[in-house]
C-alpha cells in the first residue's frame, strides 16, 4: 500500500488572524478560502509541496458536534492544549528569527534535542503549538 499525506486539519478561532500567521509569517500559500454557515475553512500549503494541504478550520466547522463538545474544544483551544503541526526547515535558527519577528508567541527557542533534531516552537494566534524541526547530521 502506498500512502501520501493529502490533508491535515488545524482548529482555529479566527480565520483572518490564522491567515495572517500561516501565510504572512510562515510563507504558506492560500489555496482555498471557504465560508459557510458561520464556519470557515482556509486551505494552505507549502509552495514546494502542492499535494500537501493544511486546512485551518474554525471551531464550529462540524455542524454535528454536540454543544458540550464544542464548548470543550473551545476550552482546550483557549488553553493552548491543541498541537498543530511540525514543519521541517533546513535552518531552525533562521526560521526562528523570521517567525519571532512576526510577533508570534515563542514557546521554545531553538535547542538540540536528544532524538536528532534542532527545533523550536511557537503558538499560532488561536493558541495551537507549531513546531519547526531541522534534522541534525
Amino acid at each position: 500500500m502506498e500512502l501520501t499525506l493529502h490533508y491535515c486539519f488545524i482548529t482555529i478561532d479566527d480565520g483572518d488572524q490564522a491567515l495572517a500567521f500561516y501565510r504572512d509569517a510562515l510563507g504558506l500559500e492560500l489555496r482555498n478560502d471557504v465560508a459557510y454557515g458561520g464556519a470557515r475553512w482556509l486551505t494552505m500549503g507549502p509552495k514546494t509541496q502542492p499535494d500537501v494541504n493544511i486546512v485551518l478550520e474554525t471551531v464550529n466547522a462540524d455542524p454535528n458536534v454536540a454543544p458540550e463538545d464544542l464548548e470543550a474544544l473551545n476550552d482546550l483551544l483557549a488553553k493552548g492544549l491543541l498541537r498543530a503541526v511540525v514543519l521541517a526547515t533546513p535552518d531552525c535558527d533562521a526560521t526562528f528569527e523570521q517567525v519571532r519577528s512576526s510577533g508570534a508567541e515563542v514557546i521554545q527557542e531553538p535547542i538540540d534535542q536528544p532524538y536528532g533534531v534542532r527545533d523550536c516552537a511557537f503558538r499560532d494566534p488561536a493558541g495551537n503549538m507549531v513546531r519547526f524541526a531541522q534534522l541534525k547530521g
